[in-house]
């Protein structure tokens, strides 16, 4: 069979696999939810409602009816697209879920590009000096970095950049007394999409602190990953071949270890930002950023079901999908992999 045909297998197994995985997770999120303590209807009206009132909001939300009905008519909608209305405010939650995902996307995107550019150049400087100083000091920052706490970390970037020196905005997402762009909710685009430069400076303030300090925080897991895969690479075979050839240590580096060892790094990079999407909580509460992982913890709190069951379907949904993507570019790239 050639390796198209492969490929092209392998791509729908993982696509035929990707509505079974989302169906499980579905319903593991609905059954904990009905068994957690709590109700939802105290959430909304308060344990001092009276019952007639608690028994009739019950009934318009359908909450009176078996585990196994409200559970079919979940699956029914969430087949027709709909994740329902949220118990707090009636709202949809498909327009809850696009005014924060996007701040959710653009803080982690931002967040991985500046984890992988620090982190690959500090595993790169250290790798080039093995067991010296750099190597030693490289191999601290990786381990340190991914061993802090991110609340720690978080209130120490505020009190030192947004209080002492005062350099940057110490939460939120834009400036309190300017109106932000409309358009896709990706505020930086649509500032530089509508030409309003004053936006875009205020964007990309509040964006700084919060994505550096998470990006910073990531860091150390491309760092490491770097080491280990590069300094596998240096010790292989064809390593070994090309030095023997004659070429310098650089093109060594350069042109045969340094590829293969990223493509680890490339696997690493699908995981991270996919669960950047729903994980960047103590992020997102220490600086306010309205994201994603921000509205589901209020959501939970407030024991809303629809709003939790639609921001775990999409995080989850965006999370096999990413996942997939990587996977089918690593099989694209590497002729080692088989299916």
């Amino acid at each position: 069979m050639s390796r198209g045909r492969e490929l092209l297998r392998y791509a729908s197994t993982r696509l035929a696999l990707a509505p079974v995985m989302l169906w499980l997770i579905s319903t593991l999120v609905f059954l904990l939810l009905r068994v957690a303590p709590g109700d939802p209807v105290d959430a909304v009206l308060g344990s001092r409602a009276p019952e007639d009132v608690k028994a009739e909001l019950r009934a318009q939300l359908g909450l009176d009816q078996s585990l196994g009905k409200q559970y079919l008519d979940f699956l029914r909608d969430l087949l027709h697209g709909d994740l329902g209305r949220s118990l707090i405010d009636e709202n949809p939650v498909t327009a809850i879920i696009g005014r924060a995902l996007p701040a959710s996307l653009e803080l982690s995107v931002t967040a991985l590009l500046v984890a992988a550019v620090v982190g690959l150049a500090v595993g790169f400087t250290a790798i080039a000096r093995s067991e010296g100083r750099l190597d030693l000091a490289g191999r601290f920052y990786g381990i340190g970095t991914y061993a802090l706490p991110p609340f720690w970390v978080a209130m120490l970037a505020q009190l030192l950049f947004a209080v002492v020196l005062g350099w940057l905005p110490v939460g939120g997402r834009f400036p309190p007394g300017m109106v932000p762009p409309e358009g896709s909710g990706f505020l930086i685009a649509d500032s530089l999409f509508s030409a309003d430069w004053r936006a875009l400076q205020g964007s990309l303030r509040h964006l700084v602190l919060p994505a550096c300090t998470l990006g910073l925080l990531l860091s150390g897991v491309f760092t490491n990953a770097l080491r280990l895969n590069l300094n596998r690479s240096l010790r292989s075979d064809y390593v070994e071949a090309a030095r023997s050839r004659g070429l310098t240590e650089t093109q060594v580096v350069l042109r045969h270890a340094l590829p293969n060892a990223l493509l680890p790094v490339l696997t690493i990079a699908g995981i991270t930002v996919a669960s950047l999407i729903g994980g960047a909580l103590l992020i997102e509460v220490t600086f306010s950023w309205p994201g994603i992982a921000l509205r589901l913890q209020e959501s939970i709190n407030q024991r809303d079901y629809p709003v939790v069951q639609g921001i775990v379907v999409v995080v989850a949904s965006l999370v096999v999908l990413v996942s997939v993507a990587v996977d089918l570019l690593v099989a694209l790239l590497d002729p080692r992999v088989r299916y």
